[in-house]
């Protein structure tokens, strides 16, 4: 086994890739890193400005809006 505290972070990041490459293959490494891939943004900030703050009342509301929509085209 390699000594990993005399290696570099971008050492040990190489090692890494490869020898998820050996034993994955290429695309399989590639679909284990995205994995990884931090987001940008504030999650819960955008979801509350998209969303709102609506009550219960408000769901089942549209809920049925759209339900009677869906059966008029039917």
């Amino acid at each position: 086994m390699i000594d990993v505290s005399k290696l570099t972070q971008a050492q040990i990041r190489q090692l890494g890739i490869e020898a998820l490459t050996k034993a994955l293959g290429p695309i399989g490494m590639a679909r284990f890193m995205q994995q990884f891939e931090m987001g940008s943004g504030d999650y819960t900030q955008d979801r509350d400005q998209i969303l709102g703050d609506p009550t219960v009342e408000e769901i089942f509301a549209e809920i049925e809006q759209m339900r009677q929509e869906q059966q008029k085209k039917a």
